[in-house]
């Protein structure tokens, strides 16, 4: 059996940093596990892809980040990511190029995304289609 990873233990498949000031629906606080404790814990898995697309369609809506490339490198940034690699990842993911501007709003793309993002922070993608689904639209709502 392959090691869960850090984003897949703490049911925060997008590694999102943890900030007492994040009133996440499901954060049950800082990861406990990890010698330098940074991101948060959640719940359930569909409350951390829930936390992910909110932050997705958050960059889009108050940050006006409309491509790939512009939501990734906010998303991991060039100084701790390689963040070129990602932003072609998650654009061939998406079926688009890295700089085509892209609708979030769009289940089926924020679907994408949020699965190539899970993939690329964890080395895999674990989640069932079931689990994914509902985590995107808890995000949508």
């Amino acid at each position: 059996m392959m090691k869960q990873s850090r984003g897949i233990r703490n049911n925060n498949p997008g590694n999102i940093d943890y900030n007492k000031n994040n009133q996440w629906r499901g954060q049950i606080g800082i990861e406990t596990s990890a010698i330098n404790p940074r991101f948060a814990k959640f719940d359930t898995p569909e409350n951390g892809i829930r936390a992910l697309s909110k932050l997705l369609l958050n960059y889009q809506r108050l940050h006006k980040l409309n491509t790939v490339r512009e939501i990734i490198n906010r998303w991991a940034p060039p100084i701790e990511n390689v963040t070129s690699a990602y932003v072609k990842a998650v654009a061939a993911a998406c079926e688009v190029s890295d700089d085509e501007v892209v609708y979030l709003r769009d289940r089926k793309l924020l679907k994408r995304m949020v699965v190539a993002i899970i993939k690329h922070e964890n080395g895999y993608q674990p989640y069932s289609d079931a689990v994914v689904t509902d985590g995107v639209e808890r995000g949508l709502s």
